[in-house]
C-alpha cells in the first residue's frame, strides 16, 4: 500500500463525549415521541418566545394552563378543583419539552414520576382531603444544582453523570412536602461559575427572546424555561448574581434571599462554600406574587429544623395599615468602577418617574465608596479554594473548559487559613458598614434599585462585569429582579459619557461605542431591587410597589408580565 493510500485511523471519543452522547439519550426517551417538534425553526427565527404556541403541539386547554395563570392562581384553580393536578402537570411538562428543542434548557427529565404524583395528589383532593400545601398540585422547575433521588445531579460535568442521588436536598423536601410536583431539572454552566449557560454534557442554552444574545447565568436554564412558560415556578442559586443574570436576561422575577434564609443543605459544593461565600437558592418565576407564594410555602415547612444554617425566621407579611405604608426607595446609580450604558441610565430614570407619579418617595443614594470594595474582596474570597477540586472533576473526564472560562479559570494556591480570617474580616467591616445605608445616609430608607448590570443583555459569552449584582452577595443582602420594558428603538440613542474609570469601564464601553447596538432590539430591560439582610418581606413589598408603578405608567410589555 502506498503512502497515499494510507489511512488514518479515527480519533476515539474523549471521556465526556461518551458520557455527553449517552446522557443525551437517556434526554430523549425520557420524552414522548408525540410532543417532538417536526422542523424546530429557519435560520432567520432569532426570536422562539411565540413558538411553542404555534407549533401546533398544545392544545387550546394546554395553551390556557400554560399561559393565562401563574403559580398563585393555579394553585387556586387545583384547590377548588375546576383544574386537576394531572393535566397541569402533564400541560407543563409539555411545553417544557418544546422549550427544550428550542433553547436546549433541560437536563435530568423526570415526567413519568411527575404525573404519577400529580394522580396521587389529585385523589387526595378527591378523597376530601385537604391540599397538602401552599403548592398542591404545582409544577416547579429545579436548577440541577438541588438533587432529586434517583437522578444525576451532574451540574453538566461528565465525572459527575450517571451516578444518581441517594438523598433529596432538604429544599426539594419543603416542596414535595408543601404539594409541589417536580418534573424537571435545568441547566448550567461549567463550574457554576460563569454567567453564559454551557457545559461540554448538554451544550448551551439559548436565549428565547434573541438567540444572538445570552441566557444568562448559572441558572440560565431555568430563565429560559421560565421565559418559555415551560415552567410557572423555578428554583435557582446565586453565589455572585446566578439567579438575577438569568432573570434579566430571560426577562422574568426572582429573588436572591440572604442565605441564611432558604436551606441549601444537600445542595451541589454546599459545604465547600462555606469558607468562602455561601450561596442562595431563591425562587424565580412570573409574577412577584408568586415570589410570595414560594418563601410562604418553604416558611410554612419550618426549614429552620431541618437545616442548621437556617434563621428562624417565619415568613411575615407586613401589616396592612389605612392609609397603605409608605415606602421610601432609593435610586443607586453607579458603583464607582463602571458607567451604565445609557439605556440602563434612562430605565432608572424611567422607574423613578413612574414611582413618583404612583406617589412613592425616591432618594438619591451615592454607596460608590463601599461598592468599590466590595468587588476586589469579592473577587478574592470566593477564590480561596483556588478552583482545584472543580478542575480535578473537569479533567477527570478530559473535558476542556467552555468558552467563556478558557480566559477565565485557571488553577491557584489556596489561600491560607489567616489569609481567609483576614478577608472574612474585612467582609465583617463592609457588612457592618452598609447597614448605615438604611438609616443615617439620607434617614430610614427601605429599599433601593439600581441596575442588574451596567449594560443591556450582551452577546453569547460576553457577559464580564458582575460587581453589581456580586456586591450584594457579599454584603448578605435581599435581591430581586424587576422586569420594566423590553430594549426598543428608542434605546438605540446616546453614548457613554465621562472618563474611562479602568480596565472593567473601557470593556463594558466597548459593548456601546464601536458596537452594533441593535442586537440589544427585543431583549429585556430589567431593575435590581434591594432590601437589608433578612428582610426578604420588605424586598417583595418594595418589588410589588415598582412592578405596579411600571405597569401603571405603560412603560411596555415584557414576556413575563401576565
Amino acid at each position: 500500500m502506498s503512502k497515499l493510500e494510507t489511512t488514518t485511523k479515527p480519533e476515539r471519543p474523549l471521556k465526556y463525549q461518551i458520557v455527553s452522547k449517552k446522557k443525551k439519550e437517556e434526554q430523549a426517551a425520557r420524552i414522548p415521541k408525540e410532543w417532538l417538534i417536526s422542523n424546530l425553526t429557519s435560520p432567520d427565527v432569532t426570536n422562539y418566545i411565540d413558538l411553542p404556541r404555534k407549533c401546533g403541539l398544545l392544545s387550546s386547554e394546554e395553551l390556557r394552563i400554560t399561559e393565562q395563570f401563574d403559580a398563585t392562581a393555579l394553585a387556586e384553580e387545583i384547590r377548588e378543583k375546576r383544574l386537576k393536578c394531572v393535566d397541569v402537570v402533564r400541560a407543563f411538562c409539555k411545553r417544557a419539552t418544546i422549550a427544550h428543542q428550542l433553547t436546549n434548557c433541560l437536563t435530568e427529565i423526570f415526567f413519568t414520576d411527575a404525573l404519577e404524583r400529580a394522580a396521587e395528589l389529585d385523589a387526595h383532593l378527591a378523597s376530601g382531603k385537604p391540599p397538602l400545601g401552599p403548592l398542591h398540585g404545582v409544577p416547579v422547575s429545579l436548577k440541577d444544582t438541588f438533587k432529586v433521588r434517583g437522578y444525576d445531579s451532574s451540574t453538566g460535568l461528565a465525572s459527575l453523570a450517571f451516578n444518581p442521588v441517594t438523598q433529596n436536598s432538604v429544599l426539594v423536601d419543603i416542596l414535595l412536602n408543601s404539594g409541589a410536583v417536580l418534573y424537571c431539572k435545568t441547566n448550567v454552566p461549567q463550574t457554576l461559575l460563569a454567567f453564559d449557560t454551557h457545559n461540554n454534557v448538554f451544550g448551551r442554552t439559548i436565549n428565547p427572546h434573541n438567540t444572538a444574545v445570552t441566557a444568562g447565568g448559572s441558572s440560565g436554564g431555568e430563565g429560559a424555561l421560565i421565559a418559555m412558560r415551560g415552567s410557572v415556578l423555578g428554583v435557582g442559586s446565586d453565589l455572585g448574581g446566578s439567579i438575577r443574570i438569568p432573570a434579566m436576561c430571560n426577562g422574568i422575577f426572582s429573588i436572591k434571599p440572604s442565605w441564611e434564609r432558604i436551606p441549601y443543605a444537600n445542595g451541589i459544593h454546599a459545604g465547600a462554600m462555606k469558607v468562602s461565600i455561601p450561596p442562595s437558592a431563591g425562587p424565580m418565576g412570573r409574577s412577584m406574587r408568586d415570589m410570595e407564594l414560594f418563601f410562604r410555602a418553604v416558611s410554612l415547612q419550618e426549614p429552620w429544623t431541618l437545616d442548621p444554617d437556617v434563621t428562624p425566621l417565619p415568613w411575615n407579611i407586613l401589616p396592612a395599615t389605612s392609609p397603605p405604608r409608605k415606602l421610601r426607595i432609593g435610586i443607586v446609580r453607579h458603583d464607582g468602577i463602571v458607567t451604565p450604558h445609557p439605556p440602563i441610565s434612562r430605565l432608572l430614570d424611567t422607574v423613578k418617574t413612574a414611582l413618583t407619579s404612583a406617589g412613592v418617595e425616591t432618594i438619591a443614594l451615592d454607596i460608590a465608596p463601599l461598592l468599590t470594595q466590595c468587588k476586589p474582596l469579592f473577587d478574592t474570597l470566593h477564590t480561596v479554594e483556588g478552583g482545584n477540586a472543580m478542575l480535578d472533576l473537569i479533567e477527570a473526564a478530559d473535558e476542556p473548559l467552555s468558552p467563556w472560562l478558557q480566559s477565565r479559570f485557571q488553577r491557584q494556591p489556596p489561600k491560607d487559613l489567616l489569609e481567609v480570617q483576614k478577608l472574612h474580616a474585612k467582609r465583617d467591616v463592609l457588612q457592618k458598614e452598609f447597614l448605615q445605608v438604611w438609616n443615617s445616609q439620607h434617614g430610614d430608607v427601605d429599599a433601593f434599585f439600581c441596575p442588574v448590570a451596567p449594560h443591556p443583555v450582551p452577546p453569547v459569552d460576553r457577559y464580564d462585569f458582575i460587581n453589581y449584582t456580586s456586591a450584594f452577595v457579599l454584603l448578605d443582602c435581599a435581591a430581586g429582579v424587576v422586569p420594566v420594558k423590553m430594549f426598543g428603538e428608542q434605546d438605540l440613542r446616546g453614548e457613554v459619557e465621562g472618563e474611562v474609570l479602568g480596565e472593567w469601564d473601557r470593556v463594558n464601553r466597548g459593548l456601546w461605542t464601536g458596537f452594533d447596538r441593535r442586537v440589544y432590539l427585543g431583549t429585556p430591560l430589567c431593575v435590581q431591587v434591594v432590601a437589608p439582610s433578612l428582610r426578604e418581606e420588605v424586598l417583595v413589598e418594595a418589588m410589588q410597589v415598582i412592578d405596579e408603578a411600571v405597569k401603571m405608567a405603560g412603560c411596555g410589555k415584557v414576556g413575563a408580565k401576565l
